[in-house]
């Protein structure tokens, strides 16, 4: 039997089909992760429970049961989302539960019929941008390993983008699978807050963290998130209604863009500015309309720490005020600034929250989408704190989450494409393009980016040395 490419619609069609099998293909996946392992994408990899569903899988299709749309798809699952049976250690040096029972996401993806091939490496507990893990080692990424997979969910970022996996699944609560999307040159999607339960899933900040799959193609993401949207018994956060039908191409030329200013003007890498005005450009060609906003309210950093650091401070302050020594050096300055801020930092958090939101929906009134890069830079080397813009050197985080997290603090959901700009970096992952959608239309955004694939505008290439 013949192997499909990595894909995931790909290899579920060829395993209903009888092309192929789920353990032929899951076995691949195994091998390909070994000969892999420098780039530290896994903190496990658990191949004879990975082998021994997906043989289950192949005996139940002998016998005529339906196969489920994702059979037979190798995924790879960050390591803060829970596996029954398995230790989820949150990329920490002493956080090892063995989890009673599968988060409500992987018992959705099994019962489609996808194999967890194993679990990605991550910034310590999610609270970063580089997953550049003391205790665990740096991830590092397929185009350049001494350069970052970005973060927090690097290390499904970077199996995907090898080729390890056809599907990788990360959280975001600031930009943690857009980050890692744009630096790797994948599809990451960013859910409406709610739209896919995070029952089982361990908490950054509850009222903005979000599960989101990391891919090669847009039918791929959208494929992954039908299949984990939708309401959860007990989850109190999970949004009423499904996730709608699934995603078909169109024109980009039937789309109106805002791109909002002055959150657009920030300083960008050559390679982010050349990739951002491409990515304009082709779609004015296509008769889209792209229209500049002026919107104040969206220049981000705002108050993003206010917003967000209350709700890690709660959920780590028994640990850190008796162990800090626990975390590593990035994590706990982070936690000491979140600890020491009160009452007031966080209701002025709350109110800028409320003014991003609404500055949001405003735009989205009367776009279809809102424009912006996923990220102001296209790399950054492991171990450097600052990334080099047009205008000079910048702290990272700065860098790598300056249009990605006030989306968080909106609610609203966003996609990261690769943009199939002109090869004028053939080293270096594609840039990436940031849509961000109106909340709980995630199905209108998924549209919007299988138009601009079919048209050319985006498209996926892989790293040198990737599997297939």
């Amino acid at each position: 039997m013949s192997l499909p490419p990595a894909s995931a619609a790909a290899i579920a069609a060829a395993v209903a089909s009888g092309r192929t099998n789920a353990a032929a293909v899951v076995g691949a996946r195994l091998e390909a992760a070994a000969r892999r392992g420098d780039l530290n994408a896994f903190t496990r990899v658990d191949a004879e429970r990975a082998l021994a569903g997906a043989e289950s899988l192949d005996r139940r299709l002998a016998r005529g049961e339906a196969p489920g749309p994702l059979a037979g798809v190798p995924v790879a699952l960050k390591d803060l989302i829970d596996q029954a049976g398995i230790p989820t250690t949150c990329g920490s040096s002493f956080h090892w539960q063995v989890a009673a029972a599968s988060a409500a996401v992987v018992r959705r993806l099994e019962a489609a019929g996808a194999i967890i091939l194993g679990r990605t490496g991550l910034h310590e507990f999610a609270f970063g941008f580089s997953s550049e893990n003391p205790w665990w080692g740096p991830v590092r990424n397929p185009w350049d390993p001494a350069t970052s997979a970005g973060g927090s969910s690097g290390g499904s970022a970077a199996a995907v983008a090898a080729g390890l996996a056809p599907v990788g699944i990360g959280t975001d609560t600031g930009g943690s699978v857009r980050v890692p999307a744009a630096l790797c040159g994948l599809v990451g999607l960013k859910v409406t807050h709610g739209r896919i339960p995070l029952e089982g899933v361990f908490p950054l900040a509850p009222s903005l963290d979000t599960v989101g799959p990391l891919t090669r193609t847009v039918g791929d993401a959208s494929l992954v998130y039908r299949v984990m949207a939708g309401v959860e018994p007990g989850d109190l956060p999970t949004l009423p209604g499904e996730a709608g039908p699934e995603a078909g191409p169109s024109d980009p030329g039937r789309y109106r863009f805002a791109v909002p200013l002055p959150w657009a003007s920030h300083p960008l890498s050559p390679r982010v500015r050349h990739g951002f005005r491409f990515a304009l450009e082709a779609l004015d060609r296509a008769g889209a309309v792209v229209e500049q906003v002026h919107s104040p309210d969206l220049d981000s950093p705002g108050l993003v720490e206010q917003s967000v650091y209350p709700e890690a401070a709660a959920v780590h302050r028994a640990w850190m005020e008796a162990h800090p020594e626990r975390y590593g050096s990035d994590v706990r300055l982070r936690l000491e600034r979140a600890l020491a801020m009160g009452p007031a930092d966080h209701a002025a958090g709350l109110a800028w929250r409320a003014r991003v939101r609404r500055a949001l929906d405003a735009l989205l009134a009367d776009h279809d989408a809102v424009l912006l890069p996923t990220t102001a830079v296209g790399r950054k080397e492991i171990g450097a704190e600052e990334v080099l813009t047009e205008t000079g050197a910048v702290p990272h985080r700065t860098a790598l989450s300056v249009f990605t997290a006030p989306v968080n603090h909106g609610g609203h959901p966003a996609l990261a494409l690769p943009l199939a700009a002109p090869a004028s970096f053939p080293n270096e992952p594609p840039p990436s393009l940031q849509l961000i959608g109106r909340r709980g239309d995630e199905h209108h955004l998924l549209e919007i980016g299988l138009a601009l694939e079919a048209a050319g505008i985006a498209g996926f290439r892989p790293p040198a040395g990737a599997e297939a």
